[in-house]
């Protein structure tokens, strides 16, 4: 049997070291006591300490007496009747009774103390009310849905009462107002008092073919000054050689209306046709020049173009954004007095289609 080893048991064993400094223990700290006592903390724990009386007291202590509670007080104890606290007294009757205090109070006052009928309607009324306030106190308790039944029958408006109510209010709805400065629209609405067709069409016309890149507000912008050129330049000269429209006002009148004197201007040089060319029609490979007949659409957009060719030829005299649309305005100026190139081209138009008027009906009765 082998020897045994304490050492290997002891091992095994937990060993703790003691601290090298002692352990303080907490202590329990105790809450905080009153050391004194009062009367008021005897007799009731929880009850504050009040403050030590002066004998001055605070500056709203100690007050006197108002006069109707003073009056009040010596009524009672003489046997009186003073003033009613609920209603409180009059100024008339203090100032009736304190004389000094009168010839301070203003002029007002004064006359009131001295007329009777004044006084009489001062002094609180001791009477009963001269209406009743049932209704008002009954007014709580009763429902919505039986105030109908209550109420007596000559407060409900009877029928005819109602029917005259009704066409009243009818009839200020139906009354225009002052506001309303336009009458109403007559139906059917004709086509230029649509929102789509509210511009001259010759102004809608132009302002679209000046339009590029589909800029259409710079265009309108051009659109507006053309016309303010037209408005502001002086009368033109008529031309008796180049002649316009016939029917066409005194050249004074123009400038007073804008849309009248571009619309002057562009149907007096629009083309009455144009000139198509029928490749080999005349024979022997030779182009065929046939006159086509125009609407008043196309008439106005062929002028226009011819106006819009001149114009870029044209070099601008000043610079700006506006250059554009004062060039076009001078242009249309001087097709009014005659004196613009657009007239050259429509004379030649016209005199080619003069020329060929024998080829108007080439294509209705087909090939030759």
């Amino acid at each position: 049997m082998p020897p045994l080893n304490p050492f290997c048991a002891l091992r095994m064993l937990p060993v703790r070291a003691r601290p090298s400094f002692p352990v303080r223990q907490h202590l329990h700290r105790q809450p905080l006591q009153r050391c004194f006592a009062d009367q008021a903390a005897t007799n009731n724990p929880n009850a504050l300490p009040e403050a030590a009386s002066q004998t001055g007291g605070a500056p709203n202590e100690n007050q006197e007496d108002h006069v109707s509670e003073e009056a009040a007080k010596m009524a009672k104890a003489t046997g009186g009747s003073g003033p009613d606290m609920d209603v409180g007294t009059p100024v008339q009757e203090i100032l009736a009774e304190e004389k000094d205090t009168l010839k301070t109070a203003p002029q007002v006052m004064k006359d009131t103390v001295k007329d009777p009928q004044t006084k009489e309607n001062a002094k609180p009324s001791t009477g009963t009310r001269q209406f009743s306030t049932m209704a008002r106190r009954m007014q709580g308790k009763m429902g919505m849905a039986s105030e109908a039944g209550v109420l007596d029958r000559a407060m409900i408006p009877s029928a005819e009462q109602r029917a005259v109510f009704a066409e009243e209010q009818f009839n200020m709805a139906v009354t225009p107002t002052v506001l309303q400065n336009l009458p109403l629209p007559t139906l059917p609405i004709p086509a230029r008092s649509q929102q789509e067709h509210r511009y001259d069409p010759v102004v809608e016309q132009v302002t679209n073919l000046l339009m590029v890149d589909g800029k259409k507000a710079a265009a309108q912008r051009n659109m507006a000054h053309i016309l303010s050129v037209l408005r502001t330049a002086p009368a033109p000269t008529y031309n008796p050689v180049r002649n316009l429209l016939p029917g066409a006002p005194p050249s004074s009148h123009l400038p007073l209306n804008p849309v009248l004197y571009l619309t002057l201007a562009i149907d007096s040089i629009a083309p009455l046709l144009r000139i198509r060319s029928q490749r080999g029609a005349a024979g022997g490979g030779v182009a065929l020049q046939i006159p086509v007949p125009l609407g008043l659409r196309q008439r106005r957009r062929q002028a226009m173009m011819w106006i819009l060719d001149a114009v870029e030829k044209k070099k601008s005299r000043s610079s700006g954004r506006n250059t554009f649309a004062q060039r076009v305005a001078e242009e249309l100026i001087g097709v009014v007095e005659g004196k613009s190139g657009v007239w050259v081209k429509r004379d030649a138009v016209h005199k080619l289609a003069t020329t060929a008027r024998s080829n108007l009906n080439f294509g209705s009765k087909g090939r030759r």
